[in-house]
């Protein structure tokens, strides 16, 4: 049963990535990749909040289906990786620092918050 709720998760995750990535970057005239910036660090907070504040069977729906494919590592090193052979280095690092900056301070403040509501 379990492996259901991970399905079910993923199948909103997956979609809500492309579409929220679409969405936020379209609103941006610049080659950094706010989209994927966008979903990485939601995707953070929301999994802090759910680490001990929700039960396994929430954690596995909402944390590893949803959260899992709502973030993406992958698409987050091809746009960096990409950034650095276009020439854009200094976007490149930006998007490295800032992802692990604001994706761990996401973390920590979704952990605090969903302490806070238990």
């Amino acid at each position: 049963m379990n492996w259901l709720l991970v399905v079910a998760g993923a199948m909103a995750g997956a979609p809500l990535r492309y579409l929220t990535d679409r969405f936020v970057q379209a609103r941006h005239d610049s080659v950094f990749p706010w989209g994927t910036f966008t979903v990485n660090v939601v995707g953070c907070l929301v999994l802090g909040v759910l680490t001990g504040a929700v039960d396994e069977p929430t954690r596995l729906l909402l944390g590893t289906g949803l959260c899992g494919a709502l973030t993406t590592y992958s698409t987050f090193s091809y746009e960096t990786l990409r950034l650095a052979e276009d020439g854009a280095r200094g976007y490149a690092v930006l998007n490295v620092a800032g992802s692990v900056v604001c994706g761990l301070g996401a973390a920590f403040a979704g952990v605090a918050l969903g302490q806070a509501l238990t």
